[in-house]
């Protein structure tokens, strides 16, 4: 259902190899080319000038969307919160992460904790998500013991279903937190936050080693699951994330300039974690494949969208919004959607990217072509597909009539929404 018959059915299909055939990275590009295919049609429906904020992002995805945008706006329902619908079980994960990350040595405790304390703790996206997806599939809502804290020690297996799940929002946020360290080093990161980084407060050898100790309590917690089939699921997060990176160290002047190259990259640095760590949470919850698919799906689309929407943040946004630099990639010497998209229309963009941008007034001259063209729209209207995309498995998963399963999808497809309308 988008702004014509022929691209409905073509969208109809992928949504429907979505559901039922095992994912693939290689999907990811079928959905950039088919925002290119349909570029000409909202352009002509809209027309679009360059832009200086993110206040325009939802409209810019309702002229992507056409007439389905107000579908979307009416499942993506702004009265269920997805954050305060899990908040008290995230509470008891962040309580555990906090205890997980205790030990003898205290210079290695300070530096592990730094991202956990009050105030630098983020939104717990990930927990949030994973939670949800946990009652999303579920036949029942989680019994009151099951939403205390739970003091069992790492290495312990729980044999309650519920949770082993949190175990997995457990996991994620260490992983997530210590890929945060170890990307601060390898960025000379100077904030993050709105702090000062750790690599810069305590230099990169502690801040490469707290990183490491995190993963190291995640593999314990992973162990103590006993499930061979969610180990692999995890540890190929682990290698996602060091390919991910690599492939953004070593890629070629060509690849520079490769928007799907660009999509792997972000699907093994940022989604990944979201849909494995996604199935995982399915599997444990003994979903049949076709379920688990879906929550894969929905973990993959999320993050490509919330990735492509921290690239336009990066952008548009302020140093003082963000917590770190503004314009942060391109000082860094990294091309993301909106500037490659950019370049489509802007050729004398590619010598920058490929010399990645180390010209003097390369960063601004960059700024200003990416201004001049259609990319941060076509970057906004990727992403908002992606959204859509995730909010589609969600309706895909299997008829419930509990309150507390339906509560949770109404939240999944809401965190969609947010993640398009979010300021940092």
């Amino acid at each position: 259902p988008w702004t014509t018959e022929i691209y409905r059915v073509k969208l109809l299909h992928q949504c429907n190899a979505a559901c039922l055939s095992a994912p693939y990275v290689a999907d990811i590009h079928g959905v950039h080319m088919q925002v290119q295919q349909a570029g000409s049609q909202w352009q002509r429906q809209r027309q679009i000038g360059s832009l200086t904020s993110l206040s325009s992002l939802h409209v810019t995805a309702q002229a992507a969307l056409g007439g389905d945008a107000q579908h979307w706006e009416d499942i993506a329902d702004d009265s269920v919160d997805p954050f305060a619908l899990v908040n008290d079980e995230v509470a008891i994960v962040s309580e555990r992460l906090c205890r997980s990350i205790v030990t003898n040595v205290p210079a290695l405790e300070h530096a592990a904790e730094y991202f956990f304390r009050p105030g630098v703790r983020g939104k717990r996206l990930r927990p949030t998500l994973l939670l949800l997806m946990a009652s999303a599939v579920a036949e029942q809502q989680p019994t009151a013991e099951l939403l205390l804290a739970d003091f069992r020690p790492p290495h312990e297996r729980p044999q309650e279903q519920r949770r082993r799940q949190q175990r997995i929002a457990e996991i994620a946020e260490l992983i997530h937190v210590a890929s945060l360290l170890h990307d601060d080093v390898i960025d000379v990161a100077a904030t993050r936050r709105g702090i000062t980084s750790l690599n810069a407060s305590a230099g990169n050898k502690l801040a490469i080693l707290a990183g490491d100790f995190l993963l190291a309590r995640a593999s314990v917690t992973l162990a103590s699951l006993q499930n061979t089939e969610i180990v692999e699921l995890l540890s190929r997060v682990l290698e996602h994330l060091v390919s991910g990176e690599v492939m953004q160290m070593s890629a070629s002047p060509e690849q520079l300039t490769n928007m799907n190259y660009y999509l792997d990259k972000t699907f093994y640095k940022t989604a990944s974690l979201m849909a494995n760590s996604a199935r995982a949470v399915a599997i444990l919850g003994d979903q049949q494949p076709a379920v688990c698919d879906l929550a894969w799906q929905y973990g993959r689309h999320l993050g490509l969208a919330f990735q492509i929407v921290d690239d336009l943040l990066d952008i548009l946004g302020s140093s003082k919004q963000l917590g770190k630099p503004a314009l942060n990639d391109m000082r860094a010497g990294l091309a993301t959607a909106p500037v490659l998209l950019a370049a489509e229309e802007q050729p004398g963009l590619i010598t920058l990217i490929r010399r990645k941008f180390r010209g003097e007034g390369d960063v601004q001259y960059a700024l200003e072509m990416v201004q001049n063209s259609r990319g941060i729209e076509r970057a906004k209207a990727l992403a908002a597909e992606h959204a859509r995309l995730a909010a589609a498995q969600v309706q895909a998963l299997p008829p419930t009539d509990h309150p507390h399963a339906m509560a949770a999808r109404a939240a999944l497809i809401n965190i969609t929404h947010k993640v398009l309308v979010r300021s940092k």
